[in-house]
């Protein structure tokens, strides 16, 4: 960076010399002028209107016209301003910083010690951070007076120059006057819409795209020639059917709060599929060991699930008891058209209360029973819920 500026910091009898550095500068990208017919540059020229001639810029005053009335102001007497020779920058009041009107800022310097002992600088920085509280300062830059604010960056110094006062226009708008009601169902959902969007400012996350397409059109032009296809370039982006389009207030804050969860809730999806992903890649033997809690739970989140499973158990310790092959049969078919049926009390609350072989031995109990009687009773269903399933078949 080069230095604009050098002066000093006027802070009571406290001189701090220092330099001033612009603090920001302008990323567009420049384009000129050109003649649409051949590409010749189109540059302007400074010719006086008495004698038609082009006048050298060191041949150039500057002007006042009132009232049909021209003052003519040399370089010479706009220099003997006393202001304008000043190079002093007086702090004039410490005040909080939340007192300054944001729309007042204007340009932002920093400012480096000018000197070997930059003992001072560093004495005005620390009062600065200790009051917390920010410099109103006084000073005089490219031939105009300013007002500017004195604030800390980085453990720099920043001054940033203030509008004054009479350079703020009122804002006065009649249609703001008018009587205008607003709901507690749209200042609720409107708050709601302000929390969902509701993050902490990080520049580095914004880009200006006009910039950056503006690249992708030179490059683009550079490499094609005249044959460019602009839409090919950028690509055809299909409006998201919202211009032109009329919609009413609540429905306009109904519509940005549903897209707003909708994609939270895509994010949090991929999230969860990513997680799962990682655990799959786990060992053979970690998945064979996980695979059993995930039949349980599986089991207790749908009962039928549960019902079909204790079924098959309850069916596989008649056959250990010996019981007959007709019965067995009659009992999984019931057991089966019991738990289409969504009757899983039995089960479920075999499996909540940990009562596993209480439920067991009641069921070979029951299987185990009198023949003659279990026959009877069991042949029957069976015999019509075979029936049922042999007809989908």
């Amino acid at each position: 960076m080069r230095a604009i500026w050098k002066g000093a910091i006027a802070f009571g009898l406290v001189n701090v010399p220092v330099k001033v550095y612009s603090a920001t500068e302008d990323h567009d990208i420049s384009l000129h002028q050109v003649h649409n017919a051949d590409g010749g540059r189109i540059r302007y020229q400074r010719r006086c209107e008495v004698c038609g001639q082009v006048i050298d810029y060191s041949d150039i005053e500057k002007a006042f016209e009132e009232d049909g009335r021209t003052v003519v102001l040399s370089k010479d007497e706009l220099k003997a301003i006393p202001a304008e020779n000043s190079h002093e920058i007086e702090v004039v009041q410490f005040v909080p910083s939340e007192q300054l009107e944001p729309m007042m800022f204007e340009k932002s310097y920093y400012l480096e010690p000018d000197s070997k002992s930059p003992k001072a600088y560093v004495l005005l920085r620390r009062a600065l951070e200790d009051t917390d509280r920010v410099a109103i300062v006084q000073y005089a830059l490219r031939e105009k007076t300013r007002l500017g604010a004195l604030r800390i960056k980085d453990d720099v110094l920043v001054l940033q120059s203030l509008l004054w006062p009479d350079e703020v226009r009122e804002a006065n708008f009649p249609s703001l006057d008018a009587d205008i009601r607003i709901s507690a169902q749209e200042r609720d959902m409107s708050a709601a819409l302000v929390e969902s969007m509701a993050a902490d400012f990080e520049p580095e996350s914004f880009t200006d795209d006009y910039q950056v397409q503006l690249r992708k059109l030179i490059d683009a032009k550079l490499e094609q020639g005249e044959s460019l296809d602009t839409d090919e370039t950028f690509g055809v982006e299909a409006g998201e059917g919202g211009k032109g389009e009329v919609i009413d207030l609540m429905e306009a804050l109904k519509r940005s709060l549903d897209r707003k969860r909708g994609g939270a809730a895509a994010a949090s999806g991929a999230a969860d599929s990513e997680e799962e992903e990682a655990s799959d890649d786990d060992g053979s033997e970690d998945g064979e060991k996980s695979a059993k809690p995930a039949r349980k739970s599986s089991g207790s989140r749908s009962p039928g699930t549960g019902t079909a499973a204790a079924s098959k158990t309850s069916a596989s310790k008649a056959t250990d008891t010996k019981t007959g092959t007709r019965s067995t049969a009659a009992k999984s078919t019931a057991s089966k058209s019991v738990a289409a049926k969504g009757t899983s009390t039995r089960s479920t609350a075999a499996k909540s209360t940990g009562t596993q072989s209480t439920a067991a031995k009641t069921a070979a109990g029951k299987s185990t029973g009198t023949k003659a009687a279990a026959s009877k009773s069991t042949e029957k269903p069976a015999a019509k819920s075979t029936t049922r399933a042999r007809k989908p078949a």
